[in-house]
Protein backbone atom coordinates (compact mmCIF):
# COMPACT_ATOMS: atom_id res chain seq x y z
CA UNK A 1 0.00 0.00 0.00
CA UNK A 2 1.62 3.50 -1.37
CA UNK A 3 1.80 6.06 1.59
CA UNK A 4 1.81 10.01 1.45
CA UNK A 5 2.74 12.38 3.88
CA UNK A 6 -0.58 12.39 5.69
CA UNK A 7 0.87 11.11 8.45
CA UNK A 8 -2.85 10.22 10.14
CA UNK A 9 -3.20 8.01 7.10
CA UNK A 10 -0.07 6.86 6.73
CA UNK A 11 0.13 5.82 11.00
CA UNK A 12 -3.19 3.83 9.94
CA UNK A 13 -1.87 1.64 7.08
CA UNK A 14 0.75 0.53 9.46
CA UNK A 15 -1.41 -0.40 12.79
CA UNK A 16 -2.71 -3.91 13.40
CA UNK A 17 -6.38 -2.03 12.91
CA UNK A 18 -6.13 -1.86 9.12
CA UNK A 19 -5.35 -5.48 8.85
CA UNK A 20 -8.37 -6.64 11.40
CA UNK A 21 -10.87 -3.82 9.46
CA UNK A 22 -9.51 -5.78 6.28
CA UNK A 23 -9.21 -9.31 7.20
CA UNK A 24 -12.60 -10.23 5.39
CA UNK A 25 -10.96 -9.56 2.08
CA UNK A 26 -11.96 -11.93 -1.07
CA UNK A 27 -8.20 -13.52 -1.19
CA UNK A 28 -10.47 -16.23 -3.60
CA UNK A 29 -11.02 -13.24 -5.50
CA UNK A 30 -7.39 -12.10 -6.20
CA UNK A 31 -6.59 -15.90 -7.14
CA UNK A 32 -9.50 -15.71 -9.73
CA UNK A 33 -7.90 -12.44 -11.00
CA UNK A 34 -4.27 -13.52 -11.01
CA UNK A 35 -4.85 -16.76 -12.84
CA UNK A 36 -7.49 -14.64 -15.61
CA UNK A 37 -4.91 -12.37 -15.99
CA UNK A 38 -2.16 -14.06 -16.82
CA UNK A 39 -3.95 -16.31 -19.48
CA UNK A 40 -5.15 -13.19 -20.85
CA UNK A 41 -1.30 -12.02 -21.00
CA UNK A 42 -0.21 -15.67 -21.86
CA UNK A 43 2.87 -14.61 -20.61
CA UNK A 44 5.40 -16.93 -21.27
CA UNK A 45 6.73 -18.83 -17.64
CA UNK A 46 9.81 -17.10 -15.65
CA UNK A 47 9.08 -13.98 -17.06
CA UNK A 48 9.64 -11.65 -14.60
CA UNK A 49 6.81 -9.40 -12.58
CA UNK A 50 7.07 -6.81 -10.25
CA UNK A 51 3.78 -6.46 -7.65
CA UNK A 52 4.04 -2.65 -7.36
CA UNK A 53 2.75 -1.50 -4.18
CA UNK A 54 2.43 -5.08 -2.54
CA UNK A 55 0.97 -5.04 0.89
CA UNK A 56 1.58 -8.50 2.21
CA UNK A 57 2.21 -10.17 -0.89
CA UNK A 58 -0.91 -12.40 -1.76
CA UNK A 59 -1.40 -11.39 -5.27
CA UNK A 60 2.47 -11.68 -5.56
CA UNK A 61 2.63 -15.41 -3.78
CA UNK A 62 -0.48 -16.26 -6.84
CA UNK A 63 1.98 -15.38 -9.52
CA UNK A 64 4.67 -17.33 -7.83
CA UNK A 65 2.50 -20.36 -7.53
CA UNK A 66 2.31 -20.06 -11.30
CA UNK A 67 5.53 -20.40 -12.52
CA UNK A 68 6.88 -16.76 -12.76
CA UNK A 69 10.14 -14.57 -10.70
CA UNK A 70 8.37 -12.30 -8.86
CA UNK A 71 9.46 -9.03 -6.95
CA UNK A 72 6.90 -7.75 -4.43
CA UNK A 73 7.81 -3.91 -3.14
CA UNK A 74 5.87 -1.51 -1.26
CA UNK A 75 6.96 1.44 1.26
CA UNK A 76 5.31 -0.32 4.58
CA UNK A 77 7.81 -2.42 6.46
CA UNK A 78 5.44 -4.00 8.70
CA UNK A 79 3.54 -5.18 5.14
CA UNK A 80 7.28 -6.60 4.00
CA UNK A 81 7.90 -7.84 7.49
CA UNK A 82 5.03 -9.76 6.78
CA UNK A 83 5.12 -10.68 3.31
CA UNK A 84 8.65 -11.81 3.32
CA UNK A 85 7.79 -14.96 5.42
CA UNK A 86 6.43 -16.39 1.86
CA UNK A 87 9.88 -16.06 -0.01
CA UNK A 88 11.74 -18.43 -1.77
CA UNK A 89 14.45 -18.46 -4.39
CA UNK A 90 11.45 -17.00 -7.28
CA UNK A 91 9.43 -14.70 -5.02
CA UNK A 92 11.26 -11.83 -3.30
CA UNK A 93 9.72 -8.88 -0.96
CA UNK A 94 11.72 -5.39 -0.67
CA UNK A 95 10.71 -1.68 0.61
CA UNK A 96 10.52 0.11 -2.01
CA UNK A 97 8.52 4.04 -2.62
CA UNK A 98 6.76 3.44 -6.17
CA UNK A 99 7.88 6.80 -7.24
CA UNK A 100 11.36 5.59 -7.76
CA UNK A 101 12.76 3.58 -10.41
CA UNK A 102 13.55 0.04 -10.05
CA UNK A 103 17.04 -0.88 -10.29
CA UNK A 104 15.89 -4.01 -12.68
CA UNK A 105 13.57 -4.18 -15.23
CA UNK A 106 10.72 -6.36 -15.56
CA UNK A 107 8.32 -8.37 -18.25
CA UNK A 108 5.02 -7.23 -15.93
CA UNK A 109 4.24 -4.70 -13.49
CA UNK A 110 1.09 -4.72 -11.97
CA UNK A 111 -0.16 -2.28 -9.59
CA UNK A 112 -3.32 -3.95 -7.76
CA UNK A 113 -5.97 -3.41 -5.65
CA UNK A 114 -6.46 0.54 -5.41
CA UNK A 115 -2.88 0.95 -4.71
CA UNK A 116 -2.24 4.33 -6.74
CA UNK A 117 -3.59 7.63 -5.90
CA UNK A 118 -2.90 8.00 -2.21
CA UNK A 119 -0.47 11.04 -2.99
CA UNK A 120 -1.35 14.43 -1.97
CA UNK A 121 0.50 16.00 -4.96
CA UNK A 122 -0.98 14.99 -8.18
CA UNK A 123 2.36 15.32 -9.72
CA UNK A 124 3.45 12.15 -7.71
CA UNK A 125 0.74 10.23 -10.05
CA UNK A 126 2.71 11.14 -12.93
CA UNK A 127 6.54 10.38 -11.71
CA UNK A 128 5.30 7.09 -10.91
CA UNK A 129 4.08 6.28 -13.89
CA UNK A 130 7.11 7.17 -15.26
CA UNK A 131 8.71 5.59 -12.72
CA UNK A 132 6.78 2.08 -14.02
CA UNK A 133 7.64 3.05 -17.55
CA UNK A 134 11.49 2.94 -16.88
CA UNK A 135 11.34 -0.30 -14.67
CA UNK A 136 9.40 -1.91 -17.80
CA UNK A 137 11.37 -4.00 -20.41
CA UNK A 138 11.23 -2.58 -23.76
CA UNK A 139 8.51 -5.31 -24.81
CA UNK A 140 6.91 -5.38 -20.75
CA UNK A 141 3.24 -4.87 -20.01
CA UNK A 142 1.82 -2.50 -17.22
CA UNK A 143 -1.42 -3.60 -15.23
CA UNK A 144 -3.16 -0.87 -13.08
CA UNK A 145 -6.37 -2.20 -11.17
CA UNK A 146 -8.38 0.90 -9.53
CA UNK A 147 -11.75 1.55 -8.47
CA UNK A 148 -14.36 2.92 -11.25
CA UNK A 149 -15.25 6.34 -9.37
CA UNK A 150 -18.57 6.89 -11.37
CA UNK A 151 -19.65 3.17 -10.05
CA UNK A 152 -18.05 4.25 -6.36
CA UNK A 153 -20.62 7.50 -6.22
CA UNK A 154 -23.89 5.95 -7.66
CA UNK A 155 -23.54 3.43 -5.22
CA UNK A 156 -21.51 5.02 -2.32
CA UNK A 157 -22.64 4.36 1.56
CA UNK A 158 -22.12 7.25 3.42
CA UNK A 159 -21.87 5.62 6.97
CA UNK A 160 -22.19 2.62 8.36
CA UNK A 161 -20.59 -0.13 11.53
CA UNK A 162 -18.59 -3.00 11.32
CA UNK A 163 -17.82 -5.38 13.86
CA UNK A 164 -14.41 -7.36 14.01
CA UNK A 165 -12.72 -9.34 16.57
CA UNK A 166 -14.54 -7.40 18.91
CA UNK A 167 -13.94 -4.17 17.56
CA UNK A 168 -17.25 -1.46 16.15
CA UNK A 169 -15.73 0.13 13.01
CA UNK A 170 -17.46 3.49 12.46
CA UNK A 171 -16.87 4.23 8.67
CA UNK A 172 -17.71 7.44 6.90
CA UNK A 173 -17.30 7.78 3.42
CA UNK A 174 -17.63 11.53 1.45
CA UNK A 175 -16.11 12.46 -1.38
CA UNK A 176 -13.50 15.84 -0.96
CA UNK A 177 -11.22 18.43 -2.08
CA UNK A 178 -11.15 15.12 -5.48
CA UNK A 179 -10.83 12.38 -3.03
CA UNK A 180 -12.61 9.65 -2.27
CA UNK A 181 -12.46 10.15 2.06
CA UNK A 182 -13.01 7.52 4.45
CA UNK A 183 -12.94 8.20 7.85
CA UNK A 184 -13.06 5.42 10.70
CA UNK A 185 -13.04 5.75 14.19
CA UNK A 186 -13.26 2.94 17.07
CA UNK A 187 -12.70 2.23 20.58
CA UNK A 188 -9.70 -0.11 21.45
CA UNK A 189 -8.61 -0.85 25.16
CA UNK A 190 -10.96 2.18 26.41
CA UNK A 191 -9.08 4.05 24.12
CA UNK A 192 -10.85 6.44 21.12
CA UNK A 193 -9.30 6.20 17.42
CA UNK A 194 -9.76 8.14 14.46
CA UNK A 195 -8.12 7.25 11.24
CA UNK A 196 -8.61 8.34 7.61
CA UNK A 197 -7.97 7.04 4.34
CA UNK A 198 -7.90 9.23 0.97
CA UNK A 199 -7.68 8.00 -2.85
CA UNK A 200 -7.81 10.81 -5.44
CA UNK A 201 -11.29 10.39 -7.42
CA UNK A 202 -9.50 9.67 -10.45
CA UNK A 203 -11.93 9.05 -13.24
CA UNK A 204 -11.08 6.96 -16.78
CA UNK A 205 -10.84 9.80 -18.26
CA UNK A 206 -7.96 11.56 -15.82
CA UNK A 207 -5.76 7.76 -16.12
CA UNK A 208 -6.21 8.43 -20.18
CA UNK A 209 -4.86 12.28 -19.60
CA UNK A 210 -2.06 10.63 -17.40
CA UNK A 211 -1.21 7.63 -19.77
CA UNK A 212 -0.57 10.70 -22.67
CA UNK A 213 1.56 12.60 -20.65
CA UNK A 214 3.71 9.34 -19.58
CA UNK A 215 3.72 8.34 -22.99
CA UNK A 216 2.16 4.94 -22.12
CA UNK A 217 0.26 2.95 -24.64
CA UNK A 218 -3.18 1.74 -23.35
CA UNK A 219 -3.98 -1.83 -24.37
CA UNK A 220 -7.71 -2.72 -22.71
CA UNK A 221 -9.67 -1.47 -19.97
CA UNK A 222 -11.66 -4.10 -17.95
CA UNK A 223 -14.22 -3.78 -15.34
CA UNK A 224 -13.81 -6.45 -13.25
CA UNK A 225 -11.58 -9.30 -12.04
CA UNK A 226 -13.08 -11.84 -14.47
CA UNK A 227 -11.59 -9.40 -17.40
CA UNK A 228 -15.57 -8.28 -18.34
CA UNK A 229 -15.74 -5.19 -20.47
CA UNK A 230 -15.57 -1.90 -19.02
CA UNK A 231 -19.01 0.15 -18.25
CA UNK A 232 -18.28 3.54 -17.11
CA UNK A 233 -21.74 3.39 -15.00
CA UNK A 234 -22.32 -0.36 -14.08
CA UNK A 235 -18.93 -1.71 -13.80
CA UNK A 236 -16.76 -1.94 -9.86
CA UNK A 237 -13.49 -1.81 -10.81
CA UNK A 238 -11.07 -0.33 -13.78
CA UNK A 239 -8.44 -2.03 -14.93
CA UNK A 240 -5.86 -0.93 -18.00
CA UNK A 241 -3.55 -2.99 -19.42
CA UNK A 242 -0.49 -0.54 -21.52
CA UNK A 243 2.24 -1.04 -22.54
Amino acid sequence: MPKNNNTLQDSWFDTPFYHILYKNRDYKEAEIFSTELMKFLDLPIDSKILDLACGQGRHSVNFNKMGYNVTGVDISKENIFKAKKYENDSLNFDIHDMRNPMSNKFDLIVNLFTSFGYFEDFNDNLKTLSSLKLSLNKNGIGVIDFLNINNVKNNLIHQNTEEIEGIKFNLKRCFSDGFLVKEINFKHNFKQYTFKEKVRALTISDFKDMFKQSKLEILHIFGDYKLNEFDINKSKRLIFIFK
